[in-house]
């Protein structure tokens, strides 16, 4: 069976009010998508996606006046970054209201809330008139999705319906603040910056203390293809994609540089120098790389610069958790 993909709204409506699961497009990348108040359809979610139960999920609203439905306490600091990134890719971790499930917060008194600014998410989210709970759509660990049709390859009969939005604007997944005190806390660098919220903060932005609460995306090892993916300066990966090269292997590459060397058996796949546009296209390079049929794929390091922040992390995760297929 292949999953439906449209952009009927009262459609998804539906499937989402009996139960059932619906990828939607976001400006970030497409989450998979289930009524964030029923508890037998978020677990759908992780049996789709095989996440852990511990693992929470974001919960998606249409707009900030749903944050006390959701939210113990709407504190100060969670009111300036609303205002001032909502919409957009930023969530926000706060004290969970009575009557959040443990099945959306991972068991923890907490919960991450965002307001998407993709249209289309919009509308469904408006015409739903709940919080619609959604992690990427993709399987655990696995490469994002960004296109409509990424979400079929990977997750075909499992989701009900997909939505399609087109491709993500953004392509990496929002930033994540930890808001309950007074300073910020980054729990997961994103598409926002740490001057951006520290300016609309008017406080510095802090690090994860030990006990700081679990949240999507922050594991070690995630973003992964299941070809081994090695993160490598410019000399160094063409160096390695020579040798092994000539030992007959084939060869996958994500790089900025412009020295493509003429190889048997090597997949090039140029990438931009410029962070956004990189992002944008990062996973959907990972994933065309990831079906090359290739030994390992070999990424250029980007620059170490806060404006490559959220894409550095994400390929340190990815070089972790891939592993052969």
């Amino acid at each position: 069976m292949t999953v439906t993909i449209g952009r009927d709204i009262a459609h998804a409506v539906a499937i989402l009010r009996r139960g059932g699961l619906v990828a939607l497009p976001t400006e970030t990348v497409y989450g998979l998508g289930a009524d964030a108040r029923n508890a037998d359809a978020v677990r759908r979610i992780y049996a789709a996606k095989g996440r852990p139960a511990d693992h929470p999920l974001i919960v998606h609203l249409a707009d900030a006046t749903q944050l006390a439905d959701w939210s113990a306490e709407v504190t100060p600091l969670a009111k300036k970054l609303a205002e001032k990134f909502w919409p957009g890719p930023l969530t926000l971790i706060l004290r969970r209201a009575a009557g959040v499930g443990d099945f959306v917060t991972g068991g923890q008194d907490t919960v991450g809330l965002r307001v998407p600014s993709h249209p289309v998410a919009q509308d469904l989210l408006r015409a739903f008139g709940g919080g619609i709970a959604a992690p990427s759509a993709n399987r655990f660990g696995r490469v994002s999705t960004t296109t409509a049709e990424h979400v079929a390859e990977e997750l075909g009969d499992a989701v009900d319906y997909v939505l399609d939005g087109g491709a993500s604007d953004i392509g990496i997944e929002s930033t994540i603040i930890d808001v309950r005190g007074d300073e910020p806390v980054l729990m997961r660098p994103g598409h926002i910056g740490v001057r951006d919220i520290e300016a609309a903060a008017g406080a510095a932005l802090q690090a994860p203390r030990v006990d700081a609460p679990r949240v999507s995306g922050a594991l070690a090892a995630h973003y992964a293809p299941a070809t081994p993916l090695l993160l490598l300066e410019a000399d160094l990966l063409l160096e390695l994609a020579a040798t092994l090269s000539q030992q007959g292997q084939r060869v996958a590459v994500l790089a900025m540089s412009a020295r493509q060397p003429l190889l048997d058996g090597l997949h090039w796949q140029a990438a931009s120098d410029e962070a956004g546009a990189y992002a944008h296209t990062l996973y959907a390079n990972l994933r065309a790389l990831d079906a090359a049929a290739c030994a390992v794929i070999l990424v250029e390091q980007p620059p170490l610069r806060p404006a490559w922040a959220a894409v550095n992390d994400r390929l340190m995760r990815a070089a972790a958790g891939a592993r052969p297929a």
